[in-house]
């Protein structure tokens, strides 16, 4: 199916806001991608027309099958170039995720199954996103935030969840990267911050807001 650089990234917000039960609303998906209500229904009107999404008037909306099909394929694409530039060309993980927007939209199957086989078919990428297949099949992570963990309890960074430049400028002054192993060792209830302490590293204090963006397994 052929689709505008525009409706792809209408696609992809809206897999990202709903949920299996939860419809998704005009104002929501406008605030994301920072234009007006007007703007949205006019393209929730072409996706509709393109047998992308069941969309009702004041209802909300949300993608069919065939919507989340499409919407699965941008987010592959997007995954892998990240997980190729930063794996194979060197980019700094708080590099790559605007350079990979772009990229996404290159839409060639066989560049994306060359480019999935030449990395070896990851499963995740370098923020420890899950990377669907080319079925659109998703991982499920087992995960929890930290914010969730129970003091003394061992975990390993399992991906971020707010991977704004803020958030992954944070993360590397304090060296933290997917696949470290932590612990919990206070909480302090005045604003849900956390002291925790990164396997060979120094403690640290995390900040409540970034404590609920930061994933783990739990041992």
């Amino acid at each position: 199916m052929k689709l505008s650089e525009s409706e792809e990234n209408h696609l992809k917000n809206i897999y990202n806001l709903q949920t299996d039960t939860s419809r998704v609303s005009t104002n929501s998906l406008a605030e994301v991608l920072n234009t007006s209500p007007a703007s949205i229904t006019d393209m929730l009107k072409k996706l509709k027309a393109k047998k992308l999404l069941d969309y009702k008037k004041y209802y909300g909306f949300k993608l069919n099958l065939l919507g989340k099909k499409e919407a699965l394929k941008i987010i592959r694409r997007h995954r892998l170039w990240e997980h190729f530039l930063v794996t194979k060309l060197g980019m700094k993980w708080e590099k790559v995720h605007e350079i990979a927007e772009e990229l996404e939209h290159v839409s060639s199957m066989e560049l994306i199954e060359r480019l999935d086989k030449f990395l070896g078919q990851p499963t995740i990428d370098p923020h420890g996103d899950p990377i669907p297949d080319e079925n659109g099949n998703m991982p499920i992570l087992n995960q929890i935030p930290i914010s969730q963990l129970r003091i003394n309890t061992k975990a390993v960074v399992s991906s971020i969840g707010n991977q704004t430049n803020e958030m992954m400028e944070m993360l590397n002054y304090y060296g933290l990267q997917i696949g470290d192993s932590l612990t919990v060792i206070k909480s302090f209830e005045l604003d849900g911050s956390l002291l925790i302490k990164i396997a060979r590293k120094q403690e640290c204090i995390i900040a409540g807001l970034a404590a609920k963006n930061i994933f783990v397994y739990a041992n």
